[in-house]
């Protein structure tokens, strides 16, 4: 695989880009055959893009209420997707839903990582510290993360990979958060990244 050509990947992020970092991270070890080209964020004051910054990425920001609908805002996405060349798009913390516009303009994979283990606890709204209040509340013995290709459904794309860990009595839904970010999330999504770059 070392000749191979590289996966020119773009993540898209809304908050503090812990996954997008540990992306970043797997890169420089070169876990796998693929760069980090562009990271677009949905919010201005994400911290995703400072450390896309800190790292020489190039960034954008498409702010929804800028624009006029959701799909001229993926349009415009889209748009610096393909003029980008880009192969892989990484889905990592992004609170946008994607419109069908997204899809029909932009054909590579599209990935995302979510915080349950697939299909329990997805859907609209279940993102963040609602899924593991959820969790919790259900009195679930496990729980884990799930990444996934993205198709127009809200956490309903075909799963590729999968990990769980154990709900100890002492979690809290912010513990529980940090325990499946640095545990399950970031080795789980670098093994899916690694995966796609090696096909």
């Amino acid at each position: 695989m070392q000749n191979a050509q590289k996966k020119r990947i773009a993540v898209l992020c809304s908050g503090s880009g812990s996954n997008l970092q540990a992306l970043i991270d797997a890169e420089k070890e070169n876990k796998f055959n693929g760069e980090i080209c562009l990271v677009i964020a949905s919010n201005p004051n994400a911290y995703a893009l400072e450390r896309a910054k800190q790292n020489n990425i190039q960034t954008a920001v498409f702010y929804l209420s800028t624009f006029a609908t959701p799909e001229l805002r993926d349009n415009a996405i889209t748009n610096l997707l393909n003029l980008h060349n880009i192969d892989l798009v990484v889905l990592a913390g992004y609170l946008g839903i994607l419109t069908p516009d997204f899809f029909a303009n932009f054909t590579n994979p599209i990935i995302n990582i979510h915080p349950s283990l697939l299909p329990k606890f997805g859907g609209a709204g279940m993102h963040g510290l609602a899924v593991h209040t959820a969790v919790i509340n259900a009195k679930e013995t496990h729980s884990g993360a799930t990444v996934h290709y993205v198709d127009c459904g809200i956490d309903t794309g075909c799963i590729i990979a999968q990990d769980s860990l154990e709900i100890l009595s002492t979690d809290t839904p912010e513990i529980l958060q940090q325990r499946m970010l640095h545990q399950i999330e970031h080795p789980l999504l670098v093994k899916a990244v690694t995966q796609l770059c090696s096909e």
